[in-house]
């Protein structure tokens, strides 16, 4: 679990980490680098699972080996499929995304970061967002270094 006190705010607990695949921590189908390292050394503090409709059927390989459940579902039904996902795992969850597809799961987390990647962001997801970062890699040292979200999110 990561605790993240906020001031001014509700103390932040993070139980699970929610990440979309395509778009956010993969680009084209391929896991951008340093993402791996950041899953490994999260895994120990919270449940990673990454979440995707895998259009380009990598993701299985490109996550193997790392710790994470790794869910897929059909690319027609993706932002109802990752809003039940989140909705099932109850509280304490973190999503990062970068799609409109995420707004779903967005709304029922309890931290919400978007990502601009190389396939950008959907300017509609940004409503939805706690923070916004330039890259995969800046998102998940959010929760590796939980100092650099109390400045950002500090009341």
């Amino acid at each position: 679990m990561i605790c993240i006190d906020i001031p001014g705010r509700e103390e932040l607990r993070i139980d699970r980490l929610a990440l979309d695949f395509n778009g956010t921590i993969a680009a084209d189908g391929v896991l951008a680098e340093g993402v791996a390292e950041r899953i490994a050394l999260l895994s120990d503090l919270v449940d990673v699972i990454v979440l995707t409709a895998d259009t380009y059927g990598s993701a299985a390989a490109a996550c193997e080996g790392l710790p994470l459940r790794l869910l897929t579902f059909p690319s027609d039904s993706a932002g109802l499929s990752k809003e039940e996902i989140v909705r099932s795992l109850g509280g304490g969850v973190c999503c990062v995304g970068n799609g409109y597809n995420d707004i779903g799961m967005f709304d029922l987390a309890a931290l919400r970061i978007a990502v601009v990647g190389e396939e950008g962001t959907c300017a509609a997801l940004l409503g939805h967002a706690d923070v916004l970062v330039p890259g995969p890699c800046e998102a998940l040292d959010l929760l590796l270094r939980p100092s650099r979200l109390r400045a950002t999110l500090r009341a």
